[in-house]
């Protein structure tokens, strides 16, 4: 049963899906969302409502090594997305997401299936956030392939591209992604050079094909 009491903390035990590595595919992490999606919120969980701003906010406070002007137009950035964010017309029903839906989060078992992991996120929101990843990965950074993003399409039901709101969604999750590497500057070169580069282009419009995942 768990968790556990030890002491004066609470301890609570994971399995692991596989002895190395392996990631699943991005039509295996459509399947998944979808199934999620269609899940009705258990009473007893008393899931948060997910506030993007919040966390946004939080993270750009964190950052280290970053200059007083990138901190400056950091925040008013945001502060435009979050009047953007407000007028959204969404269109998927609300209700349980995975909060950080990416490749990166969809593990290989063993025996073969695909499991989501990282489910500290998991929260009560509009569909949508869950989609954003895939679509900009694809659209704006080349990271997966046409093939792969119709396929995430095909499975999952529906195309967020075509949704009037997806960029205000890629900004803010982009601006996010931004404020994250930002807490590792002072401490890794490579996040300080690739911060560099991803403000350098943060305020042109188009693909951002030079950025590198992390």
């Amino acid at each position: 049963m768990q968790p556990l009491v030890v002491g004066s903390r609470v301890v609570t035990f994971w399995e692991s899906v596989q002895e190395r590595e392996e990631y699943a595919t991005v039509g295996e992490l459509a399947d998944l969302l979808r199934r999620l999606h269609w899940l009705e919120e258990p009473e007893s969980l008393r899931l948060p409502y997910f506030d993007p701003f919040a966390k946004l906010s939080a993270s750009l406070g964190r950052m280290d090594g970053v200059t007083e002007d990138d901190r400056t137009f950091l925040e008013e950035r945001a502060g435009k997305l979050n009047k953007d964010y407000d007028r959204l017309d969404f269109v998927l029903p609300f209700g349980m997401i995975h909060g950080d839906a990416s490749i990166g989060n969809v593990l290989r078992h063993r025996d073969g299936h695909a499991v989501l992991i990282d489910l500290d996120g998991f929260a009560l929101a509009p569909r949508e956030w869950d989609l954003i990843q895939t679509a900009m990965f694809y659209d704006r950074y080349g990271w997966h392939t046409k093939a792969e993003y119709a396929e995430f399409v095909h499975r999952y039901g529906f195309d967020l591209m075509n949704w009037p709101g997806n960029e205000t969604l890629a900004d803010l999750r982009e601006l996010m992604m931004v404020a994250w590497l930002g807490h590792q500057v002072a401490t890794s070169k490579r996040s300080a050079n690739e911060i560099s580069r991803r403000l350098e282009s943060l305020p042109i419009d188009g693909n951002r094909h030079g950025w590198n995942p992390f």
